[in-house]
């Protein structure tokens, strides 16, 4: 008998298996797998009685807190689409997201609200906003809104596991996000891949770090959830903070972007704690220089684990965990090994193509575009056919990653195609920042690149041509962006030129402009 690959599969086994176990740790409150089941068939029941049925959008604006991971499964339980939302946007971007993917219900954090709260007129299809935390703008509060319904049992939608489970928005190369379609199936298999890899069991106590909007944070409310793992949550990225929970909470796996790791060494080095557990870190994002493995491996005793993906694959494809044969290898070949981009995880074929589609020498040096083959492939953009159709290719999604491959098969990206700058975890649409760029009077011509930041990896710069009798400053230029753009998305310094490198066809060889910011590195990329 056939039974479907379900994501409400998970929960319902550490109900069974681990009902009295503590599931979630919020700050004060804790709450044990049985109570947590109880509080989503709550909300389950909530969404009914709004009408909320199979197919419906149902978004949320949280950071990571009990409200946010229960929605997962209260909103798969009605057959619904979960469209985690971002919480470092612009107004107008919630505007065009809500609106764009037809949301019907959206909750959100008392402390996110205002974000939100100029634009919820203008989204024709929203009926309902619940506020996470008290009641607002005579909005319902979530929990006397939530406690209204029964904890029992719930009768579920009729789903199957090719049915749509999230809808997540990312910055792609052109101005508007793009709605990633995620089903069931995908998120299931992916779950089943990345618990292998990063050796996640019932005995783990995970700190949620990395955003749950950021592809559910990697899938994580999944694959712990899944094996009855306790799950700790943290409101705002605060080194110190992070480091507290990690003591009190015994945690023994985060998942975090490259950025925030450095964040916490500072803090560890300037206040070192001493740890009774083993504890793992999932990096997520550009890969380090290996010292910066040798400094969390050496000084901090914890492992270093480098994966690689994006929301278009679920997110994970690769690890560069090494394999038994490298162990043998002296320590520093090891940690250059773990800072690199690595091999295929369960699941995924992962392959670097050269331009006739065909995979690269093995040699170090021989740069391909990396494109996957997975059960984790999204089902495609929503509503947007032709970059579906660009994206996948013969059976291949390809990423926009530029890599290079080396004799031990351990992928290493040294550039990116696509217009996308990944500064501290966010990805950032240089053609929308370019976009708003050119809206301003005195700009003529605008090109923005990625240049390297020690603290961020890469920031946004802009390249710009004034026009004549024009003499904005640097400092002008930025606050302009500021009201316009997302703070992570505005360019972090400018340049000012008289013309911008162009082919002859006309096009801006951004190649040439970020040269000259990473000359003395191996790779464009960070």
């Amino acid at each position: 008998m056939h039974v479907p690959l379900l994501l409400t599969d998970f929960l319902d086994r550490s109900v069974e298996l681990y009902g009295e176990k503590p599931a979630i740790i919020d700050d004060e409150r804790i709450l044990t797998y049985r109570q947590l089941n109880g509080r989503v068939n709550q909300l389950s029941r909530g969404l009914r009685s709004l009408g909320v049925k199979k197919g419906d959008k149902v978004a949320y604006l949280a950071p990571n807190t009990t409200e946010m991971l229960e929605g997962f499964y209260g909103v798969f339980q009605v057959g619904a689409v979960m469209t985690a939302l971002n919480t470092r946007l612009q107004p107008a971007d919630y505007q065009f997201i809500l609106t764009h993917s037809e949301s019907k219900v959206l909750f959100v954090d008392e402390e996110l609200y205002p974000l939100i709260k100029p634009v919820l007129r203008n989204i024709p299809s929203l009926e309902k906003v619940i506020i996470h935390g008290e009641a607002v703008d005579n909005r319902e509060g979530y929990d006397e809104w939530r406690t209204q319904f029964s904890p029992d049992t719930f009768d579920r939608a009729e789903l199957e596991e090719t049915d749509i489970a999230s809808l997540l928005y990312t910055s792609g190369t052109t101005g508007n996000p793009k709605g990633v379609l995620l089903s069931h199936r995908a998120n299931y298999l992916h779950a089943l891949s990345s618990m292998h890899h990063l050796r996640v069991s019932d005995s783990d106590t995970l700190l949620h770090v990395l955003p749950m909007f950021h592809v559910n944070g990697w899938g994580s409310p999944f694959y712990y959830t899944m094996n009855g793992a306790t799950q700790v949550m943290l409101r705002k990225v605060d080194p110190k903070l992070i480091l507290q929970k990690v003591k009190d909470n015994g945690v023994t796996v985060m998942h975090m972007a490259p950025t925030v790791l450095n964040m916490v060494i500072e803090e560890y080095e300037s206040l070192p704690l001493e740890l009774e557990q083993d504890l793992r870190v999932v990096i997520a994002g550009s890969a380090p220089p290996p010292a910066f493995v040798r400094k969390v491996e050496e000084d901090l005793k914890w492992e270093f684990i480098q994966v690689y993906g994006m929301t278009e694959i679920s997110p994970l494809i690769t690890t560069s965990i090494p394999r038994s044969m490298e162990l043998d290898l002296p320590l520093e070949d090891q940690y250059l090994l773990k800072a690199k981009t690595g091999y295929s995880m369960v699941g995924s074929k992962v392959r670097v193509l050269d331009e006739m589609g065909d995979e690269v020498s093995h040699d170090g040096k021989t740069i391909g575009e990396i494109a996957t083959r997975s059960n984790n492939v999204m089902e495609g953009y929503y509503k947007n056919e032709t970059a579906t159709n660009k994206t996948i290719r013969d059976g291949w999604l390809y990423t926009g990653d530029m890599a290079v491959v080396d004799h031990h098969g351990y992928i290493e990206i040294v550039d990116r195609k696509k217009d996308v700058i990944i500064s501290g975890g966010e990805n950032i649409s240089s053609i929308e920042v370019e976009g708003t760029l050119y809206d301003h009077p005195a700009i003529l011509e605008a090109a923005v690149v990625a240049v390297p930041d020690e603290k961020w990896g890469e920031v946004p710069h802009a390249v710009i041509v004034l026009r004549e009798g024009y003499a904005e400053k640097e400092a002008d230029l930025i606050d302009y962006c500021r009201k316009k753009l997302a703070h992570f998305k505005v360019p972090k310094s400018f340049s000012f030129v008289n013309q911008l490198p162009k082919t002859a066809s006309g096009k801006i060889q951004k190649v040439v402009l970020r040269k000259k910011f990473w000359k003395g590195h191996d790779r464009m990329v960070r």
